[in-house]
């Protein structure tokens, strides 16, 4: 009994010894995520003390879940959680159907020539830096002189000084987040509609079937599993809503609706140098993810038989 587990674990050595060249590049991106994702979570542990970086990880203070409950009893709390989500809701409604939808409409497109124009100029604002879009938000929105507000003028509307107010916020980072890469994202799709079989159109069209007919019963049903597995993920990076972007249109005026957890984060942790506090908070915001993507990706394997595992 004892040397069947044992010709089992020879026949394994022998089959990576045989595969050798396909193990040594495998062991380049584990080594990477070893290195650079599971190593640095030895620096959690500050999380749970009042860490000062002259005593180091081990000589810093342990204090428990202190950090975590001063952040849950904070009286901005509330917002950082409403905005956050409320941010992301919005994305998942409104900006993840977008590239789909595009997706849908360019695999209907009969013109080759006019097919290549739509995708090339969808495509081209992915390219574009955050930087830059933020700029272009600001220059295109500006109240005294921008493009908008000259319309608006025109229409005999007073200007509006749209990032400044805190209820055109989301509106304009969700707005430019589909402009910027709702091409990009449709590149999935598309090649997902190109692996459906032809005849079922075909078979769809001999049945008397419209061309919305055919979107509904046999292009939609046949890219429903990648639109599952990117829904997971997306809800799987739920509390992450574009750190970057949002710090470059935060102002003072804007901030009742702007101010997230990752900006809390970073004006606590880099530029006040409070690390124990911002380290306590985005675990928390780390687990959220967590809790969400297990949650959600259970949920599809029941619901739909489509899962990331």
């Amino acid at each position: 009994m004892k040397s069947q587990p044992i010709l089992k674990k020879h026949g394994v050595w022998k089959q990576i010894v045989k595969s050798y060249d396909l193990y040594l590049m495998l062991s380049l991106p584990i080594a990477w995520y070893i290195i650079f994702q599971y190593g640095p979570m030895y620096g959690l542990q500050i999380a749970f003390k009042d860490f000062n970086p002259s005593f180091g990880f081990l000589g810093s203070e342990w204090v428990g879940f202190e950090n975590f409950t001063r952040f849950f009893e904070s009286y901005y709390l509330g917002r950082l959680l409403w905005n956050t989500f409320s941010i992301s809701i919005y994305s998942l409604l409104i900006a993840f159907p977008i590239p789909i939808l595009l997706a849908l409409l360019i695999n209907e497109i009969r013109s080759n020539a006019l097919k290549k124009w739509v995708q090339n100029i969808t495509y081209i604002p992915h390219f574009i830096s955050v930087v830059v879009i933020v700029g272009m938000l600001s220059l295109f929105l500006n109240p005294a002189s921008g493009i908008v507000n000259t319309m608006l003028n025109a229409l005999g509307i007073d200007s509006i000084a749209f990032m400044e107010k805190p209820g055109w916020f989301k509106s304009l980072f969700i707005g430019s987040n589909i402009w910027q890469s709702m091409g990009w994202q449709s590149i999935i799709y598309i090649a997902a509609l190109a692996g459906i079989d032809p005849q079922l159109y075909e078979a769809a069209k001999m049945d008397g079937a419209s061309r919305f007919q055919r979107i509904i019963h046999v292009s939609i049903p046949g890219i429903l599993p990648v639109i599952i597995i990117l829904l997971i993920l997306d809800v799987g990076n739920f509390l992450n809503v574009g750190f970057e972007k949002i710090l470059l249109m935060q102002n003072n005026l804007n901030m009742k609706s702007s101010d997230v957890i990752q900006t809390f984060v970073y004006r606590n942790g880099i530029l006040n140098g409070d690390f124990s506090y911002s380290a306590a908070i985005g675990l928390f915001n780390s687990v959220i993810n967590f809790i969400l993507l297990i949650g959600i990706n259970q949920f599809a394997k029941k619901k739909a038989e489509a899962s990331l595992w």
